[in-house]
Protein backbone atom coordinates (compact mmCIF):
# COMPACT_ATOMS: atom_id res chain seq x y z
CA UNK A 1 0.00 0.00 0.00
CA UNK A 2 1.83 3.38 -1.01
CA UNK A 3 1.33 6.68 0.46
CA UNK A 4 -1.42 7.94 -1.99
CA UNK A 5 -3.73 5.48 -0.53
CA UNK A 6 -3.43 6.45 2.97
CA UNK A 7 -6.38 7.57 4.78
CA UNK A 8 -5.43 11.05 6.55
CA UNK A 9 -4.74 9.62 9.84
CA UNK A 10 -2.60 6.54 8.26
CA UNK A 11 -0.76 9.39 6.73
CA UNK A 12 -0.14 11.59 9.63
CA UNK A 13 0.76 8.36 11.87
CA UNK A 14 3.54 7.57 9.13
CA UNK A 15 5.14 11.20 8.92
CA UNK A 16 5.09 11.58 12.72
CA UNK A 17 7.19 8.30 12.93
CA UNK A 18 9.62 8.83 10.17
CA UNK A 19 10.35 12.85 11.68
CA UNK A 20 12.57 13.63 13.82
CA UNK A 21 11.68 14.15 17.47
CA UNK A 22 12.08 17.98 18.57
CA UNK A 23 14.74 18.60 21.45
CA UNK A 24 12.27 21.84 22.52
CA UNK A 25 14.26 22.84 25.49
CA UNK A 26 17.58 22.15 23.88
CA UNK A 27 16.84 24.18 20.59
CA UNK A 28 15.55 26.82 22.18
CA UNK A 29 18.82 27.31 24.43
CA UNK A 30 20.61 27.36 21.49
CA UNK A 31 18.42 30.12 19.37
CA UNK A 32 18.70 31.79 22.44
CA UNK A 33 22.09 31.53 23.14
CA UNK A 34 23.05 32.11 19.39
CA UNK A 35 20.91 35.05 18.70
CA UNK A 36 21.84 36.53 21.75
CA UNK A 37 25.58 36.32 21.17
CA UNK A 38 24.93 38.12 17.57
CA UNK A 39 23.09 40.35 19.64
CA UNK A 40 26.16 41.22 21.99
CA UNK A 41 28.66 41.88 19.16
CA UNK A 42 26.38 44.23 18.05
CA UNK A 43 26.04 45.96 20.66
CA UNK A 44 30.20 45.65 21.43
CA UNK A 45 29.76 47.32 17.80
CA UNK A 46 28.14 50.04 18.18
CA UNK A 47 29.90 50.64 21.62
CA UNK A 48 33.27 50.64 19.99
CA UNK A 49 32.01 52.97 17.42
CA UNK A 50 30.66 55.65 20.05
CA UNK A 51 33.96 55.67 22.01
CA UNK A 52 35.70 56.62 18.71
CA UNK A 53 33.66 59.81 18.92
CA UNK A 54 30.44 58.88 16.53
CA UNK A 55 27.13 60.34 17.09
CA UNK A 56 24.87 57.84 18.00
CA UNK A 57 22.49 57.94 14.86
CA UNK A 58 26.34 57.32 12.92
CA UNK A 59 26.97 54.43 15.31
CA UNK A 60 23.98 52.82 14.64
CA UNK A 61 24.37 53.08 11.17
CA UNK A 62 27.64 51.59 10.81
CA UNK A 63 26.46 49.10 13.52
CA UNK A 64 24.32 47.57 10.92
CA UNK A 65 26.28 47.93 7.40
CA UNK A 66 28.84 45.78 9.86
CA UNK A 67 26.90 43.34 10.87
CA UNK A 68 25.16 42.76 7.29
CA UNK A 69 28.57 42.23 6.20
CA UNK A 70 29.36 40.19 8.77
CA UNK A 71 26.64 37.81 8.14
CA UNK A 72 27.53 37.99 4.33
CA UNK A 73 31.06 37.40 4.79
CA UNK A 74 30.33 34.19 7.36
CA UNK A 75 27.56 32.80 4.81
CA UNK A 76 30.18 32.91 1.57
CA UNK A 77 32.97 31.71 4.21
CA UNK A 78 30.31 28.85 4.82
CA UNK A 79 30.56 29.49 8.74
CA UNK A 80 27.27 31.16 9.44
CA UNK A 81 25.29 28.12 8.17
CA UNK A 82 26.95 26.01 10.25
CA UNK A 83 26.20 28.68 12.97
CA UNK A 84 22.36 28.18 11.82
CA UNK A 85 22.74 24.38 12.15
CA UNK A 86 23.36 24.68 16.15
CA UNK A 87 21.40 28.09 16.46
CA UNK A 88 18.40 27.25 14.22
CA UNK A 89 15.92 30.11 14.47
CA UNK A 90 18.51 32.25 16.88
CA UNK A 91 20.32 32.52 13.17
CA UNK A 92 17.26 34.20 11.26
CA UNK A 93 16.36 37.11 13.62
CA UNK A 94 19.19 39.29 13.60
CA UNK A 95 19.96 41.69 10.82
CA UNK A 96 22.88 38.93 10.01
CA UNK A 97 19.87 36.74 9.17
CA UNK A 98 18.86 39.24 6.45
CA UNK A 99 22.22 39.15 4.87
CA UNK A 100 22.61 35.59 4.94
CA UNK A 101 19.17 34.91 2.64
CA UNK A 102 20.68 37.53 0.03
CA UNK A 103 24.48 35.87 0.00
CA UNK A 104 22.97 31.91 0.24
CA UNK A 105 21.17 32.23 -2.78
CA UNK A 106 22.93 34.40 -4.92
CA UNK A 107 25.95 31.99 -4.28
CA UNK A 108 23.32 28.70 -4.82
CA UNK A 109 22.44 30.16 -8.50
CA UNK A 110 25.83 31.67 -9.33
CA UNK A 111 26.58 28.79 -11.36
CA UNK A 112 23.93 29.81 -13.57
CA UNK A 113 25.74 33.19 -14.90
CA UNK A 114 25.94 36.78 -13.30
CA UNK A 115 22.62 37.82 -14.23
CA UNK A 116 20.17 34.98 -14.56
CA UNK A 117 22.17 33.14 -11.63
CA UNK A 118 23.19 35.31 -9.38
CA UNK A 119 21.22 38.52 -9.93
CA UNK A 120 17.72 36.80 -10.48
CA UNK A 121 17.85 34.91 -7.14
CA UNK A 122 19.53 37.14 -4.72
CA UNK A 123 16.11 38.40 -3.68
CA UNK A 124 13.95 35.04 -3.43
CA UNK A 125 14.00 35.15 0.02
CA UNK A 126 14.91 38.43 1.70
CA UNK A 127 12.40 39.94 -1.69
CA UNK A 128 9.47 39.70 0.03
CA UNK A 129 10.75 40.89 3.68
CA UNK A 130 11.44 44.05 1.54
CA UNK A 131 8.50 44.66 -0.44
CA UNK A 132 6.29 43.68 2.83
CA UNK A 133 8.67 45.84 5.19
CA UNK A 134 8.23 48.97 2.71
CA UNK A 135 4.82 48.39 2.57
CA UNK A 136 4.16 48.51 6.12
CA UNK A 137 6.33 51.33 6.41
CA UNK A 138 4.25 53.38 3.86
CA UNK A 139 0.82 52.69 5.63
CA UNK A 140 2.19 53.42 9.31
CA UNK A 141 3.18 57.02 7.59
CA UNK A 142 -0.35 57.23 6.02
CA UNK A 143 -2.03 56.65 9.09
CA UNK A 144 0.36 58.68 11.39
CA UNK A 145 0.11 61.54 9.09
CA UNK A 146 -4.00 61.15 9.04
CA UNK A 147 -3.85 61.39 13.12
CA UNK A 148 -1.53 64.04 13.17
CA UNK A 149 -3.36 66.72 10.71
CA UNK A 150 -6.99 65.54 12.01
CA UNK A 151 -5.16 65.32 15.36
Amino acid sequence: MGWFNMSKQEYGDFVNQRSPSSKLLPDTLAAFAIGGLICCVGQALLLLYQSLGMPKELAMTLESATLVFLGALLTGLGVYGRLAKVGGAGTLVPITGFANSVVSPALEFKTEGFVTGTGAKMFVIAGPVIVYGISASVIYGVIYWLIETVL
